[in-house]
C-alpha cells in the first residue's frame, strides 16, 4: 500500500468513525462525552509528543532524531485538529465533570482550581503555547541553520511543554474524579506522549522502506528505555495509592480494576510493557523492520486501550459502539492528515543530510 492508498483508507475509516460517533451522540447522548474525550486523549499525545521529541533531539543530537524527523514533523502537523476536537467537548462539559455541578463544587477543597472560567482560561493558554511552539519549530526547520535555531528554542519549549502537559492531563482526565490526586500523574502523561510519538514514528520508519540496521537498533534501544520508564512511573503510582489506601485514591483504581476494566488493565500491562519489553531485549528484534513495526503496533493499541481505561469507567454507560466509533474517527482523520503532511507546500523540506 502506497502513501496515497494509505491516506484514502485512513480518511475513509475516519469518516466512518465520525459518522458513527455523531449517530451515537444523537441516539445515545450519555455515551458520547466520555467516548469523545477518550479518543481525543489517545490522539493528542501524538502531535505533542512529536514536538517534545523534536526539541529533545535538538539538545541531545543522535541519529535517531534524523531518522524519525520526517515522521515527527508529520505527526506534529495533526495539531490543527485539536481546536475542532475541543468544540464537542465544550458542549458536553457538564456531562463529563461533576465539579461543574454546584452541589459537588461546594464540598470540594480545590474548587478554586476546578471551576469553569479557570478551566476555559487554562485550555486557551495550552492552545496558545502548543500552537506557538509548533509554529516556532516549523519556522526553525525552514531556516538554513535549522539545527542551531531549534537548539535555541528547545530549553524554553520543553519547560513550557512539561508545565502545560502536566496541567492539561490534570484538567482533562484526572479531574473526572475531582477527589482523586496523584503527584506522578502529569509526569506519567508526559512520558506516555513521548512513547506514543516515538512508537508511531518508528512504525513509519519500519514500514516506509529498507531501513539501516544500526538506525533501527538505536531506535529500539530508545524505545525500550521509554517503555521501562513508563512502566516504572505507572507502577509507582499504583504502589503509592495501594500503600496509602486512602478512600479518595483507592476508589479511582477500584473501579478500573474490576470486571471488564480489570481485563483492560491486564491488556495494557501486556501490550504496553511486558510484550514490547521482552521483544526489545532481543538484539535481532531491534534490527528487524518487521519486529519493530509489530512492537510499535502493540504500543499504539495499548495506548488506545489505556485511554479508554482512563476515561470510560467514569461514564454512566457501558463501553460500546460509540467508544469504538469515536476512537476510529479521531485516529483515522489524524492519520490521513499526517500522511498528507509531506505534500503540503508549507511543510519544511528536510535536508537529506539530516538522515545521513
Amino acid at each position: 500500500m502506497n502513501r496515497r492508498q494509505g491516506k484514502l483508507s485512513a480518511l475513509f475509516a475516519g469518516g466512518l468513525g465520525l459518522a458513527g460517533a455523531a449517530a451515537g451522540w444523537v441516539l445515545t447522548p450519555a455515551a458520547f462525552p466520555h467516548a469523545w474525550l477518550a479518543a481525543v486523549t489517545a490522539w493528542v499525545g501524538w502531535p505533542i509528543g512529536c514536538m517534545g521529541l523534536l526539541l529533545i533531539h535538538a539538545l541531545t543530537g543522535g541519529s535517531w532524531g534524523y531518522a524519525t524527523r520526517t515522521q515527527l514533523v508529520a505527526g506534529m502537523s495533526t495539531l490543527p485538529l485539536l481546536p475542532l476536537a475541543i468544540i464537542p467537548l465544550m458542549i458536553v462539559l457538564p456531562h463529563l465533570y461533576s465539579w461543574l455541578r454546584p452541589d459537588v463544587a461546594t464540598h470540594l477543597a480545590n474548587s478554586f482550581f476546578l471551576n469553569l472560567p479557570a478551566f476555559i482560561a487554562r485550555i486557551i493558554f495550552y492552545l496558545i503555547v502548543w500552537f506557538g511552539l509548533a509554529w516556532s519549530i516549523l519556522r526553525a526547520l525552514r531556516l538554513d541553520e535549522h539545527e542551531s535555531a531549534l537548539e535555541r528554542i528547545a530549553p524554553a519549549g520543553l519547560i513550557l511543554l512539561a508545565i502545560t502537559v502536566t496541567f492539561a492531563a490534570i484538567d482533562t482526565t484526572m479531574s473526572l474524579d475531582p477527589n482523586f490526586s496523584s503527584s506522578v500523574y502529569g509526569l506519567l502523561a508526559i512520558v506516555e506522549m513521548g512513547l506514543l510519538a516515538l512508537a508511531v514514528s518508528i512504525f513509519g520508519v519500519a514500514v516506509g522502506g529498507p531501513s539501516d540496521r544500526k538506525t533501527l537498533r538505536d531506535l529500539g534501544r530508545l524505545l525500550l528505555a521509554l517503555v521501562i520508564l513508563w512502566a516504572y512511573l505507572d507502577f509507582v503510582q499504583l504502589l503509592i495509592v495501594w500503600q496509602s489506601d486512602l478512600p479518595n485514591e483507592a476508589s479511582w483504581f477500584g473501579v478500573r480494576l474490576k470486571g471488564g476494566w480489570g481485563v483492560a488493565a491486564a491488556l495494557v500491562a501486556g501490550m504496553h510493557f511486558a510484550l514490547p519489553f521482552f521483544a526489545l531485549l532481543a538484539p535481532w528484534a531491534r534490527q528487524s523492520s518487521l519486529a519493530m513495526a509489530s512492537v510499535t503496533v502493540l504500543l499504539i493499541l495499548g495506548e488506545i486501550i489505556r485511554s479508554w481505561w482512563l476515561v470510560a469507567p467514569q461514564s454512566s454507560t457501558s463501553f460500546g459502539f460509540v467508544d469504538v466509533s469515536a476512537m476510529l474517527g479521531m485516529i483515522g482523520i489524524a492519520a490521513a492528515l499526517a500522511l498528507h503532511a509531506p505534500l503540503i507546500s508549507w511543510m519544511p523540506t528536510l535536508a537529506r543530510r539530516d538522515v545521513q
